[in-house]
């Protein structure tokens, strides 16, 4: 079993591809209003950007979470949590062994949580 597809709420479509496409870093590979969604692509994964979605957290891998968070605080996001530490992998059970992994949080445009994620060597 594969995970296909997440979904987001928005309550302003226009806002929320505006959010996500700084976020990720590319544009929604399809846009369908009316009704209302908008796909992203995460690596194979889709993330739809829905409104009336219920609201959920999403985690999302960044290479960077000092520069990511920075990016969007300059872009009016608000950061809930700086980044930080959240866990060491000892072994290879939940990320790879030697690696710290960071955790930060903001809220998207439409005040969904979300979290961002960076394994760093030890």
């Amino acid at each position: 079993m594969d995970l296909v597809q997440i979904a987001q709420r928005a309550d302003d479509l226009e806002r929320a591809t505006a959010f996500y496409t700084l976020l990720l870093g590319s544009p929604p590979v399809a846009t369908y209003d009316p009704p209302g969604l908008v796909f992203f692509d995460l690596g194979g994964v889709r993330l739809l950007v829905e409104r009336g979605a219920p609201s959920a957290t999403i985690y999302l891998r960044v290479d960077d979470v000092d520069a990511t968070v920075g990016r969007l605080r300059e872009a009016g996001a608000t950061v809930e949590s700086e980044p930080h530490v959240i866990f060491t992998h000892e072994d290879d059970t939940l990320g790879p062994r030697g690696t710290d992994e960071w955790h930060a949080f903001v809220r998207d445009s439409e005040g969904n949580l979300v979290g961002l994620v960076e394994r760093r060597p030890r």
